[in-house]
């Protein structure tokens, strides 16, 4: 043991027996640990929510949407789907689908949907997933058209699996007959992502279903897409938007939810910055709770550089009493903040409003390199803040120290 860790330890053993600077201390290091725990859990929240949303948004709209321009019908998309296939090596699966708004009737509730039509044998998506109550769409076509919708629609329009369901497709400007077609559907199944945005308004059905719904034909509205790896997605829409050309008109997921990722982003760029400040706020307490130590022990800093301890040896006594203090308080912080995150894993503490949030509990990311990260930048903030006491006991004349102290 070094003796200017030996001397630092005996100094913070001794404020033990000082009230008012005993308390000092305490401040000074739940301060750090508030700062610290503070960041990891914003830190985590923050990824949390961009994890929850990308998956989600993704799960319904897919990575790349191609539609026709103007909304128009794409014809002969089969050998769209080949071509994207053999000569896009970015792409993992492409599924086409028939979409456009509607409304639904049960008994005497009406709503409005947007009614996709999907093949089950194709589909790429993870819509079955969210099932929470009957089946997803099947691909044998024997018996009335499937359907399946959100829980808080099938709440409002009291509907149960089994139920016959009335789909109206709204008629298109172009259309001859302004009358609305309708087409009877038994609800197969009842899905619940956790984000009003889905769960108020999508429905699936059958893709030739939907086709004969909307009087498509053998045409289709676009293809969904995923993409083998998502960091490529720009580029991967690029190619696909040259191999296809017009009437084509392919968009990413994070260019058609742009302001909900917009608003991810800017959370995540702010919402540390501004809590850095209470870690700074914190480590400026030690630079305090320091020079208290300093005044207190003047005569001792006397004594020490009249037997001769050096300049040097003062100021690592102090330092290290400065990043002990601050050693307390970041693993305190990072305890906090792991029982924090893992208790909202596990019991789902705080929820959230879905029709807001696009879901219904605070989610939460457990990334080691929050932790890592907040520790450096505060271990690192905490070494430079305990520069200035240390270097002030440091310049101490030991005459001084001796007669005023």
């Amino acid at each position: 043991m070094s003796i200017s860790w030996f001397i630092a330890k005996r100094y913070i053993q001794a404020h033990r027996r000082t009230g008012f600077l005993s308390f000092i201390t305490t401040i000074a290091i739940l301060g750090v640990m508030l700062g610290t725990a503070s960041l990891i859990i914003t830190l985590s929240i923050l990824d949390g929510f961009e994890r929850e949303i990308k998956e989600k948004v993704v799960g319904f709209t897919s990575h790349i949407e191609v539609q026709g321009y103007q909304n128009r019908p794409v014809e002969d998309y089969a050998s769209s789907v080949r071509r994207l296939n053999q000569e896009i090596a970015g792409i993992r699966a492409v599924s086409p689908f028939a979409a456009r708004e509607g409304m639904i009737r049960s008994g005497n509730a009406v709503d409005g949907i947007y009614l996709k039509g999907i093949d089950p044998l194709m589909n790429v998506l993870t819509y079955s997933q969210h099932l929470v109550e009957g089946s997803f769409i099947s691909a044998d076509r024997k018996g009335l058209p499937q359907l399946v919708i959100g829980r808080k629609l099938a709440n409002r329009l009291n509907a149960a699996i089994g139920q016959n369901l009335v789909v109206f497709a709204l008629p298109q400007a172009t259309a001859e007959s302004v009358q609305p077609r309708a087409m009877q559907f038994q609800l197969a199944g009842i899905y619940e992502s956790g984000m009003a945005e889905f769960d108020d308004i999508y429905a699936y059905a059958n893709l030739y279903d939907a086709q004969k719904l909307f009087q498509m034909g053998d045409a289709v509205s676009g293809f969904d897409i995923l993409v083998k790896d998502i960091n490529t997605i720009d580029e991967t829409s690029r190619q696909v938007q040259k191999l296809l050309g017009y009437p084509y008109y392919a968009r990413t997921v994070f260019q058609t939810y742009r302001n909900l990722f917009s608003w991810v982003e800017l959370q995540k760029k702010l919402s540390p910055l501004l809590l850095s400040l209470i870690i700074i706020v914190a480590t400026v307490n030690i630079i305090g709770t320091l020079l208290m130590f300093v005044l207190e022990k003047t005569q001792a800093i006397g004594i020490l550089k009249s037997l001769g301890a050096g300049p040097k040896l003062i100021q690592r006594i102090f330092t290290l009493q400065g990043l002990a203090i601050a050693l307390v308080g970041i693993i305190l912080g990072n305890l906090v903040a792991y029982g924090f995150c893992w208790s909202q894993l596990t019991f789902k503490i705080l929820s959230l409003p879905s029709d807001i949030y696009y879901m219904d509990t605070v989610p939460v990311l457990l990334s080691p390199v929050n932790f890592i990260l907040v520790t450096v930048i505060a271990f690192s903030l905490c070494m430079l803040t305990t520069l200035l006491p240390s270097r002030a006991a440091a310049r101490l004349d030991p005459v001084s120290a001796l007669k005023f102290g």
